[in-house]
C-alpha cells in the first residue's frame, strides 16, 4: 500500500490539516492536498463558537485506508512508511514510543482545549467577525455586552488552564531539549498547529514567552523547515488568520 497516492482533504488553515501536512513533510513523503473550504464569512460569533475550528477537519486517503483524526493519521504515517523515514518521529523502540505517546496524550487531553480556545478567540474570531484580539474587555460593534463578557471569561479561563499546562511542560523541558527526550518527535510536532495560532497574537506570544524552557522549545520546533513549509502554504490561503512570514 505504500506506493498508493496519499491524499489529504481539508483547508490548510485547519490545525488538523496543518498537523498532518507537517508530519508528511517531516517524513519527506509526497502527498496531494485536496482543498475544502468550510469558512463562511459573516457568521455570528455564537455560531462560530459552536464550530470552534471554522477551518473544518481533515481526512487522509491512502489506498483503501481512510482516516479522519489528525493524530491517528500521524501515527499511521509514522508506522505505514517506516523504511522511508529519515527521522524516527514515533520512537525507535518500545520505551521511546511510550514516551512519545505520553506527550501525545498530554497534548490531546490537556494542551489542545485551552490552546484551541485561545487560537479561536485571539486569531480566528478577530478576522471573521471583528472581535479585538488584544483587549477582550472592549466589545466591538455588533457584539452585545453579554456575548463579549462570555468571550472575555473564556479567554481568561483558557489562559489560566494553558499556563497550568505550560508549567508542567517547562519543568520537563528543563531536563531535555524536547518533550520526549533529546530528539524532535511527533510529541513536539503535534503541538505546533495550535501553538502557532496562539503565537499570532501579542497575548498568546506573551503566554508562550512567560515560561523560559517552553519559549526556547517553541522557537526551535517552529523554525523547522517542514513546519515553515506548512506556514508558507497557510500564508497563501485567504483564510489564514496569522500574518507570519513563511
Amino acid at each position: 500500500m505504500a506506493s498508493a497516492v496519499v491524499q489529504v482533504f481539508g483547508q490548510p488553515a485547519s490545525t488538523d490539516v496543518a498537523r498532518v501536512m507537517a508530519c508528511l513533510l517531516e517524513r519527506k513523503l509526497d502527498f496531494e492536498l485536496v482543498r475544502t473550504d468550510a469558512f463562511r464569512r459573516g457568521r455570528k460569533l455564537p455560531e462560530l463558537v459552536k464550530m470552534r475550528d471554522p477551518s473544518s477537519k481533515v481526512m487522509l486517503k491512502h489506498g483503501d485506508t481512510t482516516l479522519t483524526d489528525s493524530r491517528d493519521i500521524c501515527r499511521y504515517v509514522c508506522t505505514e512508511f517506516p523504511r522511508w523515514c529519515t527521522r524516527d518521529l514515533y520512537g525507535a523502540g518500545a520505551l521511546e514510543r511510550a514516551s512519545v505517546e505520553k506527550w501525545l496524550q498530554a497534548e490531546a487531553q490537556s494542551f489542545d482545549a485551552p490552546s484551541a480556545a485561545l487560537a479561536f478567540h485571539l486569531a480566528f474570531a478577530p478576522r471573521l467577525v471583528g472581535v479585538p484580539s488584544s483587549s477582550p474587555a472592549a466589545a466591538p460593534d455588533g457584539i452585545d455586552d453579554e456575548e463579549e463578557a462570555r468571550r472575555a471569561a473564556t479567554v481568561a479561563e483558557s489562559e489560566r488552564l494553558l499556563l497550568r499546562v505550560l508549567d508542567v511542560y517547562d519543568d520537563a523541558l528543563g531536563r531535555s531539549a524536547y518533550l520526549a527526550g533529546g530528539e524532535f518527535t511527533l510529541a513536539d510536532l503535534s503541538h505546533l498547529p495550535n501553538a502557532h495560532y496562539v503565537a499570532c497574537s501579542a497575548r498568546g506570544r506573551a503566554l508562550l514567552a512567560s515560561r523560559g524552557n517552553v519559549a526556547r522549545w517553541y522557537a526551535a520546533i517552529s523554525a523547522r523547515p517542514a513546519w515553515r513549509r506548512v506556514v508558507g502554504v497557510q500564508a497563501r490561503s485567504a483564510h489564514c488568520p496569522c500574518a507570519l512570514e513563511a
